[in-house]
């Protein structure tokens, strides 16, 4: 593997000017979604804390599902269904005891917080919610983690797949601290990516790690120009990563843990949309593999 590692031209000095974020302006609403999990419970810290060093306003909702509280009923068999005020009692509770923690949360770090629980199908739910949000935040794995057949919980793939907001995914005891890692690919979503890595960085006071990956030297150095356009004037450091062989998801995941990053910040879909959605893409690998925070951005 080739790799180059280097400090981009920045003085690190210059402030941004009013506007210099371009349509994101600044993140200022942010949806923590919770089941109770032990998963949620990292997904719950980190928003809290992200949205408290964002100086953002907290949303915050848990679900109580309906195929756990309607999803026993008559079906022609002759056969009566358990009663479920029991479960629907318990699941409530359970909703409810969650958005208090994440409230505690919200408080402890003087963020403005409110919390609500909604009933449905908790993808759709959330996604709903999330119109109300810059970023929905959620943990990678659910409260059934250890019985699903699928990479990542179901309500997280749901909620990436259906929502038009960036989403924050968290695996379970990632924590918000260090430089900021962003994958640039040269597309419109990691082009997205790299505008709101800037909003972020300005704000936590992290340096940027920017890593490009091409087969083609050339293609990296074009690709390697444009970004700099879009982050060269932070205010902290700006430092680019390159490499030309192997996996990209691979080396993305790698390079974030060499670099002690607290966060990936990269684009949802890459060059092929059309892939993306139906084979999978660096974005999904990542989210699935990485032990640190993934920011898939839109």
């Amino acid at each position: 593997m080739e790799r180059g590692y280097r400090e981009a031209p920045n003085d690190g000095r210059r402030r941004l000017r009013r506007g210099e974020l371009g349509l994101f302006g600044m993140t200022s609403t942010i949806l923590v979604a919770t089941d109770g999990s032990e998963a949620a419970a990292t997904a719950e810290r980190f928003g809290a804390e992200f949205a408290g060093r964002l100086k953002a306003q907290l949303l915050g909702v848990s679900v109580v599902e309906d195929r756990f509280t309607r999803g026993m009923a008559e079906d022609g068999l002759g056969i009566t269904p358990p009663p479920l005020d029991a479960m629907a009692t318990y699941l409530k509770a359970r909703a409810d005891a969650a958005c208090r923690r994440l409230a505690v949360r919200a408080r402890a770090v003087g963020v403005e917080h409110d919390t609500e629980v909604l009933s449905g199908i908790a993808d759709d739910r959330i996604v709903e919610r999330g119109q109300k949000a810059d970023i929905i935040v959620l943990g990678r794995d659910g409260q059934h983690a250890a019985y699903r057949t699928g990479l990542i919980g179901s309500t997280a793939s749901g909620v990436i797949r259906k929502t038009a907001k960036s989403a924050l995914v968290t695996p379970i005891g990632s924590q918000l601290s260090g430089p900021i890692l962003l994958a640039f690919d040269g597309s419109a979503g990691s082009k997205v990516a790299a505008k709101l890595a800037v909003q972020i960085a300005t704000r936590l006071g992290e340096p940027i790690h920017v890593f490009v990956d091409s087969k083609d030297k050339g293609r990296a150095i074009a690709r390697f120009d444009a970004v700099r356009g879009l982050v060269g004037s932070l205010p902290v450091p700006v430092r680019e990563i390159s490499s030309t062989l192997g996996r990209p998801d691979v080396k993305i995941v790698d390079s974030a843990r060499e670099a002690r990053a607290g966060l990936i910040v990269m684009g949802a879909y890459g060059r092929n949309r059309i892939t993306d959605y139906f084979m999978g893409s660096n974005a999904s690998a990542v989210v699935r593999t990485s032990s640190v925070a993934v920011l898939l951005a839109r």
